[in-house]
């Protein structure tokens, strides 16, 4: 018979119940999971950005105060919470992590605000969806370091000015042009993130497949680079599964075509398309001979929902060029075509544009 949860736990007290440090203790291995790099130095790629945060931290630091505020913009995984992470640990201060979608009245962000330490970061995820009322409290407390509390309702309620310690806001944003003007304008740093060339990509590879324990050589660095879409997030994703393929068949390393195989095995094929990127193209050339087909009838004919396929396929397929959108619809080009081993006719192209 189990026993009851407090007789279960009597001997145990509150110390031995919460995590209190992420570091490893002792010998305890480092999580798998934890493939960031800690400094500016170990941070791959970006070499611009690297550059411009260089020079803003240390003039910071020389000036012994909190820098700017930070605006980190790019497409998703592109390393803008690592980047954010990084500041802190080069400034040597804590840093507090929400999201715009977590903070659901002013009064959440105020709490927030009111609780930071003098110098501390303050790093806001998908600062865009922040509340409209949040976004107004955001704007004095960025510039003026206080927040309005307001006391009492109806015709006897006061506000009462609280002033803030001087902190670091970063937010991070995947749609900038969402961000209010206002807002926008209190970011003393705005940077931007792109997309990563094969290049770095392989580097990428190489340092978390040392972190992971992994042996890979440099032309499976390579063909994982190939299939990661220009993205970190994707490169050690795919590099996990990798690893996986490697132990399960008790390889002494990692080579090209364990990478091809490990990957097949996944529907990921040498572009880096996976099974819903080849589907939605598979739909517009066998099924609509090329286009162009509208967004809900695609979405219809992939099973997925319209939001999915114009956020998650469709950058990539038009940034590689094997889509196009038009004011009619969805268009394959030659090229997409070629990737499904077919040819168009002439009239299916002079029809598509």
């Amino acid at each position: 018979m189990a026993q009851p949860y407090e007789q279960v736990n009597s001997d145990a007290n509150e110390e031995s119940l919460r995590m209190v440090s992420s570091q490893p203790i002792g010998n305890e291995p480092v999580s798998d999971e934890e493939l960031r790099p800690h400094v500016l130095d170990g941070f791959i790629g970006q070499p611009q950005l690297k550059a411009q945060l260089r020079l803003f931290l240390d003039a910071a630091r020389k000036r012994e105060t909190p820098p700017d505020h930070i605006l980190l913009a790019g497409p998703p995984g592109l390393g803008k919470t690592t980047l954010a992470m990084i500041v802190a640990n080069e400034l040597e201060v804590p840093i507090r992590i929400t999201s715009g979608p977590a903070i659901q009245h002013a009064g959440d962000l105020a709490s927030i605000l009111s609780s930071l330490e003098p110098g501390e970061v303050l790093f806001v995820d998908e600062v865009h969806r922040l509340p409209r009322a949040a976004e107004e409290l955001l704007y004095i407390a960025m510039e003026d370091f206080r927040v309005d509390v307001m006391v009492g309702k109806g015709p006897g309620a006061s506000s009462i000015p609280l002033t803030l310690p001087r902190f670091t806001m970063i937010g991070a944003t995947t749609r900038e042009g969402m961000l209010p003007s206002p807002l926008r304008a209190r970011f003393g740093f705005t940077a931007h993130l792109d997309f990563y060339p094969h290049e770095e990509l392989e580097k990428l590879v190489e340092r978390s497949a040392g972190v992971l324990g992994l042996k890979i050589d440099r032309e499976a660095a390579h063909e994982l680079a190939l299939r990661s879409r220009g993205t970190p997030r994707i490169a050690n994703r795919l590099l996990r599964r990798v690893r996986d393929w490697v132990i399960v068949h008790d390889l002494p390393q990692a080579s090209a075509e364990d990478v091809r195989q490990a990957l097949a095995l996944y529907q990921i094929d040498a572009e880096g398309l996976d099974r819903l990127d080849i589907a939605v193209l598979n739909a517009i050339v066998r099924n609509f001979q090329g286009g162009p087909v509208g967004l809900n009838t695609l979405a219809a004919m992939v099973g997925e929902e319209s939001e999915t396929v114009e956020t998650v396929c469709e950058p990539y397929l038009v940034r590689e060029g094997f889509l196009i959108r038009t004011p009619k619809g969805r268009v394959a080009t030659p090229k997409a075509w070629q990737h499904l081993g077919m040819r168009p006719n002439e009239d299916d192209v002079n029809k598509s544009f």
